[in-house]
């Protein structure tokens, strides 16, 4: 099981969302990838993911979707869409949710071109910035006027980041993996570094067998008022290794979980439950 840190409830932490844009996810053309991986990044910094969305290449779709992020106190990655082909809608979208104009940023401008002499030198060929492919290969770089820029280390091709009115942030990234997670990462580790939170949270869950949640409900919501933890319940039909039971578990800070987890196990004991093996996440 992958453990959480605390929710954003029990810290001073943003939370954190995932917007994966796209069609050919939708159909099924392609699986997702971002999900797991966004989830593992932030586990690894003590962080926790509290919401994603999927979305197609709609954009008004799209657009309501940033629009509400903006309006969030959120951090949020934004992966695919910001190309420029006609099925990229997400820097126009953005754009529309802040209502702020598009605008070719003059560093991702730069950026942009660097590739591209850098391409033209690999093939032998003199740069032509006036050819139409070059000069559409701009557009990736128009984005909201008020944009700051996502470094890229994979290709130079930048993603960019907004501020929304809310107090939401929205960083936008390609939806290439190759690309996306390098980005991701960076982001987390420069203007997140701050958050990280590794060594302080704690997950402690037991295996119950034989009981029902509703029966365990209101132990659970007593040791939430009684503690500064996030209490879970995960229950299985099919597990391979215990079969139908229920893993019953707190998380939060150690010194909160430790008396947390002493009353849970109390409480399981009180009701006769039948207990298995017990599980440490740090």
């Amino acid at each position: 099981m992958s453990a959480l840190p605390p929710d954003a409830s029990l810290s001073s932490a943003p939370a954190f969302g995932l917007i994966i844009v796209g069609d050919e996810i939708l159909s099924g053309k392609r699986a997702d990838k971002h999900l797991p991986k966004v989830v593992e990044l932030l586990q690894a910094r003590g962080l926790a993911l509290s919401w994603s969305l999927l979305v197609g290449d709609d954009p008004r779709r799209i657009t309501a979707a940033l629009r509400d992020a903006f309006a969030s106190a959120d951090v949020v990655f934004s992966c695919g869409g910001i190309g420029a082909t006609p099925d990229d809608h997400t820097r126009q979208c953005a754009a529309a949710a802040l209502g702020q104009p598009l605008v070719l940023h003059p560093e991702a401008r730069a950026l942009i071109e660097q590739r591209m002499r850098e391409t033209a030198a690999e093939k032998g060929e003199v740069f032509d910035a006036e050819r139409p492919d070059n000069v559409h290969r701009y557009n990736m770089g128009v984005f909201p006027a008020q944009a700051r820029i996502v470094a890229n280390p994979y290709n130079r091709i930048p993603g960019f980041s907004c501020d929304g009115p809310g107090g939401g942030t929205v960083h936008f990234v390609p939806g290439f993996p190759v690309m996306a997670w390098p980005m991701i990462e960076n982001l987390l580790d420069t203007d997140y570094r701050h958050l990280h939170r590794q060594g302080s949270w704690q997950e402690r869950s037991v295996v119950v067998f034989g009981a029902m949640e509703a029966a365990l409900t209101p132990l659970m919501e007593a040791i939430e008022q009684a503690h500064a933890v996030k209490v879970f319940s995960l229950p299985s039909v099919d597990h391979p290794q215990f079969g139908r039971h229920i893993e019953l578990g707190v998380k939060g800070e150690p010194e909160a979980v430790t008396p947390a987890f002493a009353q849970l196990l109390a409480g399981l004991r009180g009701f006769g439950a039948d207990l298995g093996p017990e599980m440490v996440q740090n």
